[in-house]
């Protein structure tokens, strides 16, 4: 509690605003996981209720990615961002039988989050049609969007910005080909069903998944300083963010 305290209250309602936008986007994320894999056959966490926008069985199921980490992540930064993560249960024997299935379930959760992506950045672009919002001089990960006078909308800026920035680092590190980000799953949609297979054999036998995860850490922490500006240069073409 020392370490909220010394934030102060701004800081700590941002992080509020970071920890309702990061419930949601976790929960639709393993949301689409669980009914795509139920809609190819495979209905274990659509009975274990993860089927749903509640967010409470996705943090029951991983109370520490859901409720711990993203606290402590904004602590560590100094309130400048936050990270977590949540899971669906999957019947591997269903994985074995349909590998291309598995894999579009894998890829329905980041589908999940680009989809938040676009929902904020329309929400931006309208915002700007308006006459409330505007791109900023210099962009970060609380100001993709600025109030364009002071009052109301600078809410909806931070809103709309954090919105854009954490769906837009869920859904490309979990894109990342490595155990266990859903990249692993879904880049089998790539190989032939004998080799699929194989190499889903070897993923899931290699205990490579803490490894997996500091690799692809160290490794888009290097690549995320291209994919922010080209996402700022998509949302205001013209604009030219470097």
């Amino acid at each position: 509690m020392s370490g909220l305290s010394q934030l102060g209250p701004e800081v700590i309602a941002l992080g509020a605003i970071w920890y309702v936008v990061f419930l949601f986007s976790a929960t639709c994320h393993e949301g689409a996981h669980a009914l795509v894999a139920k809609w190819g056959g495979d209905p274990t966490a659509f009975e274990g209720g993860q089927v749903t926008l509640n967010p409470i069985p996705h943090m029951r199921r991983e109370p520490f990615g859901t409720i711990a980490a993203p606290v402590l992540s904004y602590l560590l930064s100094g309130g400048g961002w936050m990270i977590g993560w949540a899971s669906a249960p999957y019947d591997p024997a269903w994985q074995q039988r349909h590998p291309r299935r598995a894999a579009w379930m894998a890829l329905a959760g980041p589908a999940a989050n680009f989809t938040l992506m676009l929902l904020a950045a329309v929400g931006i672009r309208a915002g700007m049609a308006l006459g409330y919002l505007r791109a900023p001089e210099v962009a970060n990960y609380t100001h993709i969007t600025e109030a364009a006078e002071p009052g109301g909308a600078a809410f909806a800026a931070t809103l709309l910005s954090i919105a854009f920035i954490l769906n837009l680092v869920l859904g490309t590190f979990n894109l990342l080909p490595v155990p266990p980000l859903d990249g692993n799953s879904a880049v089998t949609l790539l190989m032939g069903r004998s080799t699929a297979l194989k190499f889903m054999d070897w993923t899931r036998t290699s205990g490579y998944g803490m490894l997996g995860l500091i690799v692809a850490w160290f490794v888009y922490g290097r690549i995320f300083n291209y994919i922010f500006p080209v996402a700022l240069n998509l949302l205001y073409p013209g604009a030219n963010y470097g």
